[in-house]
């Protein structure tokens, strides 16, 4: 089985829903981060056109990554400019620092 990496930059009133819904899944581990951006949304009324978001990152095997990715569009959507967006990438290789291991997709 093979690694993704899915990442989901979403609105920041939207992610306490999202990592309700991914505990709830099950998911053992996702990081946030506040970013901030545009792209079909600018903040227009901002000199640097700049909007806020949080980014999730999610480092799982391949069969979940797609169910993990509805999972955040459906807690995440509102229906409106700037919902976010969701990516999933191949990772190739994930080592755990304490162990330098790599880890293995049943891991994750």
């Amino acid at each position: 089985m093979e690694l993704r990496k899915v990442t989901a930059i979403i609105r920041k009133d939207a992610l306490k829903s999202v990592e309700r819904t991914l505990q709830d899944m099950g998911v053992s581990g996702i990081s946030v981060t506040q970013v901030k951006g545009y792209g079909e949304y600018a903040d227009t009324y901002t000199k640097d056109w700049l909007t806020s978001h949080a980014r999730i990152e999610i480092f799982t095997g391949e069969d979940k990554a797609e169910p993990i990715a509805e999972a955040i569009m459906g807690a995440a959507h509102t229906g409106c400019e700037g919902d976010g967006i969701v990516a999933i990438l191949p990772v190739l290789k994930l080592y755990r620092i304490r162990s330098r291991a790599a880890a293995v997709p049943e891991e994750l």
